[in-house]
């Protein structure tokens, strides 16, 4: 494995801003693209002596370390909670509005009030507390990156699990998303009760 490096830059942005908001909360999403699923969210409250060695985007960490950072998290944060949204609430709100409830589940469900949330991308769940959106949240907050850790994990290890309820569809390789394969499967096959009906109309209008 490789060694795992300190991004001090992450720590460095949240404990400015814990001059002015002690608990400080960072939110994040996965699983907003995929074909199929849940859409996922995590909320991490980090306190100011915490640093995590090879926390960063998850998306720039491989499986193996993110499976690593996801204990470590888990075990370092003052608070954390991973939420989701249905694929029937995603199909009935809309994305957007689903990653937005799952969210504010997130951030309710940490236990405690914090005093800000960073929140990644561009819009704003609603919540109780105080929120600010940061684009590219988890490359410039070590909160919001703690987040995209959880979010990522929980939501690919539960694909894991749907793959083995429904093993046509190979979710376990490409954990829902568009790919071919998955397109292949999906036009072979139809759509599952776990797939997301809005997002197939172009796919399965094609097929017929």
């Amino acid at each position: 494995m490789a060694k795992l490096v300190l991004h001090e830059e992450l720590f460095s942005y949240d404990k400015e801003l814990r001059k002015k908001y002690p608990v400080l909360c960072g939110v994040d999403e996965a699983g907003r693209g995929p074909l199929a699923g849940d859409v996922y969210a995590a909320a991490v409250v980090l306190s100011d002596d915490v640093l995590i060695e090879g926390l960063n985007d998850s998306k720039k960490i491989s499986e193996k370390n993110r499976e690593l950072l996801f204990d470590i998290i888990r075990e370092k944060a003052d608070a954390y909670c991973i939420a989701t949204a249905s694929v029937e609430e995603i199909d009935r709100l809309n994305i957007l509005q689903a990653t937005m409830l799952a969210m504010k589940r997130a951030v309710e469900g940490l236990g405690l009030n914090p005093d800000y949330a960073l929140v990644d991308g561009n819009k704003l769940p609603s919540l109780e507390c105080p929120a600010q959106y940061v684009i590219k949240g988890d490359a410039t907050s070590a909160s919001i990156a703690a987040a995209s850790v959880l979010a990522k994990v929980a939501r690919d290890r539960y694909m894991k699990e749907i793959a083995e309820k429904y093993p046509e569809y190979m979710f376990e390789k490409h954990k829902g998303y568009g790919t071919k394969l998955h397109t292949e499967m999906l036009l072979k096959y139809g759509a599952s009760d776990v797939h997301r009906k809005s997002f197939l109309r172009k796919i399965l209008n094609e097929k017929n």
